[in-house]
């Protein structure tokens, strides 16, 4: 590369926060990763700076966290504006060539599987996208790729797969086994979930090593719509294309009603659920916000016919709602102390709760503007934690690749973790449950990594005719080496789970625990391997 392009370059990305993203990339020492700076940038007022580093980061962390409990806030709310699109049906006139009769039938719009890869598994992985494409236009022009991205897309995919598979296991009850109905369907997913990693090794080692070009990042995009169509060529069992494996029966609906109305307690918030007429008369169950921001009674712990009830009084009360701290369920707690507890973590919600209650009611549009609004909060809070993070980098010195392997991968994930847990609870199967984990994973790399990246090449491609260069791809390949590797422990417990019990989740209550602990060891060997060699102490 000439001098020339490198001046350009350096121009370009000459700001305090590009520097803080260079300087944090590559290795940190040991004594660094422990060790204070002296950080001069800020997040809201300059006098920050004079708060010291380690009441700073203190702050920042604490924001962090305030921030993923956002993102539990807005779980619920998205969560039923997507039940409302994927429930949405339409009317089917056939005519009987014989009787000359009419047969008519309600049939969903939308595929089974496609729904789950698409507004399941993206909408989850919503938060890490969102991240991953912020941190990308943050980034344009520079030389290098920034780590939060890929960092934080590697870990939820680590998450997604041990953590999440484990909470998945215990969630059924004592005894009941939920096995997947469609093996094909699963195959197809895993298949393009491992291949989704064995590419970006060989993007990152292989092909162009430490260097991503415009082709490959296009690519990695294209291949999502190769997972759609496998998955659905699957799914019809088109010729050829599908695999010929018998699938048992699948329940029509993504939340059965007949086992929706289960109700569990909780110590810090519990389920609600709201019975809707749906505009076609029918009475289904919308998915439950449990999840650490939702009140039980948030909103209208009561039958609503939307066909008589004006949708303006239905967004007014989500207002109500959320301005009510002491709720009726907190009132019949007897003891004082569980009741103070529960009004201060109601008071600290409280200002997320009003903010999402602007989200238009999911009985608009067959629950479209919410699910778009939703996604747009959703970014709004990835924003504000790319921007937490590199302050936590900038004034710790730890490496931001370490931050987004555990406190990014863990806290964005979390509408996985819900979603994934809702279908274990509820569904007469584990499709859903497992197809939300192992689609999320494709869908972390195939578009939470290749947007941005094709975000960067092109701009460096047609401003430059550079590729995109990445800093530490060593340490972000050797976690995907660890992750392959500690996956296929956790493929093979499921697979043995199968032929033992006869089921992927549930089973006798001793081995679903000896199954979540295993797991969660997985998870651990992932996150301390990792961490410990993109921070240069192995």
């Amino acid at each position: 590369m000439t001098d020339s392009v490198i001046l350009k370059f350096g121009m370009h990305t000459n700001t305090t926060m590009a520097s803080v993203r260079n300087h944090s990339a590559g290795s940190t020492p040991i004594s660094n990763v422990l060790g204070w700076g002296n950080c001069q940038d800020y997040l809201i007022f300059p006098g920050e700076t004079a708060l010291g580093d380690g009441f700073r980061a203190f702050l920042y962390f604490l924001g962090l966290a305030y921030c993923f409990i956002g993102l539990s806030a807005i779980t619920a709310r998205f969560f039923r504006s997507m039940e409302a699109v994927v429930k949405h049906s339409r009317t089917v006139v056939e005519m009987d060539p014989l009787t000359n009769s009419e047969d008519v039938r309600q049939e969903k719009v939308w595929n089974y599987t496609i729904a789950d890869i698409t507004l399941l598994a993206f909408g989850t992985s919503f938060p890490q996208i969102s991240l991953a494409t912020i941190d990308a236009i943050r980034n344009l022009g520079n030389l290098y790729a920034g780590g939060l991205g890929p960092g934080t897309l590697v870990g939820s995919a680590a998450f997604d797969l041990f953590p999440i598979h484990a909470v998945c296991v215990v969630v059924p009850k004592a005894g009941e086994l939920k096995k997947i109905s469609d093996l094909g369907v699963w195959l197809v997913e895993l298949f393009w979930s491992f291949w989704a990693y064995i590419w970006l090794y060989i993007i990152l080692e292989v092909w162009t090593p430490n260097i991503v070009t415009l082709w490959e990042a296009l690519l990695t995009v294209l291949q999502f719509g190769l997972l759609l169509m496998h998955a659905y060529a699957q799914d019809k069992c088109w010729p050829y294309l599908s695999l010929p494996i018998a699938r048992t029966e699948r329940p029509k609906d993504w939340v059965p009603e007949e086992v929706a109305s289960c109700r569990h307690d909780n110590s810090v918030s519990d389920e609600h659920s709201d019975d809707i007429h749906s505009r076609e008369g029918h009475v289904y169950q919308i998915l439950p916000g449990n999840d650490l921001a939702e009140d039980p009674d948030e909103p209208l712990n009561r039958k609503i016919d939307v066909e008589q009830s004006h949708v303006l009084l239905i967004w007014k009360q989500q207002f109500v709602d959320a301005f009510t701290v002491d709720s009726t369920e907190g009132r019949k707690l007897n003891n004082i102390y569980l009741r103070l507890a529960r009004i201060f973590w109601q008071t600290l919600l409280a200002p997320w709760r009003i903010l999402f209650a602007f989200v238009p009611p999911h009985q608009i549009g067959h629950g479209w503007i919410a699910f778009i609004c939703s996604l747009i909060f959703i970014s709004g809070i990835a924003y504000i934690v790319t921007q937490l993070t590199d302050l936590i980098t900038c004034v710790t010195g730890i490496n931001a690749y370490v931050i987004a392997f555990t406190a990014l991968a863990s806290g964005t994930s979390w509408p996985d973790l819900v979603a994934s847990k809702i279908a274990a609870e509820r569904q007469t199967t584990a499709d859903s449950a497992i197809a939300n984990i192992i689609c999320s994973n494709s869908v972390n790399i195939y578009v939470g990594i290749g947007i941005p990246w094709l975000i960067d090449t092109a701009y460096n491609y047609i401003a430059y005719k550079e590729p995109l260069r990445i800093k530490n791809a060593e340490g972000l390949s050797f976690s995907l080496l660890v992750f392959f590797a500690t996956s296929v422990g956790c493929i093979v417990v499921l697979v043995f789970r199968r032929i033992t019990l006869g089921a992927e989740l549930g089973g006798p209550r001793l081995w679903a625990w000896v199954t979540f602990v295993y797991f969660m060891l997985l998870w651990m060997i992932f996150v301390v391997l990792s961490s410990l060699k993109v921070s240069g102490i192995i």
